[in-house]
C-alpha cells in the first residue's frame, strides 16, 4: 500500500487496506483451486473487526450485529473466494442469519461448545432458504481443539489419566458428526465443514501430532507450520480415525466432570482477549510508525 493511499486513512483504516491487500494476494494465489471445484475449495478466511467485540468497546448487542453484516458485506464484495470469519459470540451469530443470506460465504471462529455449533449452524441454514440460487452455501466451523485441553488441565485436575487431554478431541469429533448428521439430508451444492483448529501440542510430552492424527482425513486441519513440519519430518502414515470415539466409560466421566457452560465463558473471553490484542498492537504500531515519518519529515 502506498504512502499517498494511507494518508488518507486512520489507523484503523490503514490496518485494514493492509489486512485487505494481503489477504487479496492469497486469494489470487487459491483461485485456480476455487474455480476448479467450482466454489467448493479454494477460499481466504478475512477476519472481521476484533475489536468489535473488545469488553472496553461502549457497543450494546444491536450495534454489533449490525457492525458485524455491513462490515461482512464490505469486505465480501467482489471476492468470490475469500470466506468471511465471524465469531461464535452473541453478536456474531445474530448476525449469521442475514450473512447467509446474502450469499456470503462464512468461517464461524471461536467455537468451544456444541451449543454455539448449533446456535450458528442453524443461523446460517435460515438464512441459506432465503439466499439467491447463483449463491451456493458455503459455511465451515472451526472448531477449538488444544485450548480446551489447556484449560481441563488446570480446571479439572481430578479427570483421570485416560480422559484428561481427550476433551478436546472428544468435543471436536462430536460435533463433527453432529455437522455430518445435520447435512447429510440437505442436498447442498458445496460441502458444509468443520475445521479442526488450535491443533498444535502445548507440552513436550505430547506428540506434535496428537491432533492431526486424531482428525486425520475428514474437513479441513488448520496445523501450525512447526506442527506440519515434524509431520513430515516422521516416517508416519496415519489412518482415519474420526469415527472412533474413547471407551464409554471416559465419555461418562468427562461428560460428568466438565461445566461446559463455564468453559464455554471462560474460553470466549480468553478468544477474544487474544484477537483484540494483537489488533490493538497492530493499530498501536502504525500509530508509531506514521509518527516515526511525520518527524523524520519536519526535521
Amino acid at each position: 500500500m502506498g504512502a499517498a493511499h494511507a494518508a488518507g486513512l486512520d489507523d484503523a483504516g490503514v490496518a485494514w487496506a493492509l489486512t485487505d491487500m494481503l489477504v487479496s494476494r492469497a486469494e489470487a494465489v487459491f483461485r485456480p483451486v476455487f474455480d476448479e471445484t467450482h466454489g467448493n475449495d479454494g477460499y481466504v478466511s478475512f477476519e472481521l473487526d476484533p475489536l468489535l467485540e473488545d469488553p472496553d468497546a461502549a457497543m450494546s448487542h444491536e450495534d454489533r450485529k449490525q457492525k458485524y453484516i455491513d462490515l461482512a458485506r464490505k469486505w465480501s464484495a467482489e471476492h468470490p473466494n475469500r470466506m468471511i470469519k465471524v465469531p461464535a459470540t452473541p453478536a456474531g451469530i445474530a448476525a449469521l442469519e442475514q450473512l447467509a443470506a446474502d450469499g456470503i460465504a462464512i468461517n464461524v471462529t471461536l467455537t468451544f461448545s456444541p451449543r454455539q455449533y448449533v446456535a450458528a449452524r442453524d443461523a446460517i441454514w435460515r438464512g441459506a432458504a432465503r439466499r439467491d440460487a447463483e449463491h451456493p452455501l458455503k459455511s465451515v466451523y472451526s472448531i477449538f481443539v488444544s485450548r480446551i485441553d489447556t484449560y481441563t488441565a488446570d480446571h479439572a485436575q481430578g479427570l483421570s489419566p485416560e480422559a484428561q487431554g481427550q476433551v478436546g478431541i472428544l468435543n471436536a469429533k462430536k460435533i463433527w458428526l453432529q455437522n455430518r448428521t445435520f447435512w447429510a439430508d440437505k442436498a447442498t451444492q458445496h460441502a458444509q465443514e468443520i475445521v479442526f483448529a488450535s491443533t498444535g501440542t502445548k507440552t513436550p510430552d505430547v506428540p506434535p501430532w496428537k491432533y492431526a492424527e486424531a482428525f486425520a482425513g475428514a474437513d479441513i486441519e488448520t496445523n501450525p507450520p512447526a506442527t506440519n513440519e515434524k509431520i513430515q519430518g516422521s516416517d508416519l502414515v496415519f489412518h482415519s480415525h474420526i469415527e472412533e470415539f474413547p471407551a464409554q466409560a471416559v465419555i461418562d466421566e468427562i461428560e460428568g466432570s466438565i461445566d461446559w457452560d463455564k468453559m464455554e465463558a471462560d474460553l470466549l473471553a480468553e478468544g477474544i482477549r487474544k484477537f483484540v490484542k494483537p489488533q490493538k498492537e497492530l493499530q498501536a504500531l502504525i500509530a508509531e510508525r506514521r509518527a516515526r515519518r511525520g518527524a523524520a519529515a519536519n526535521a
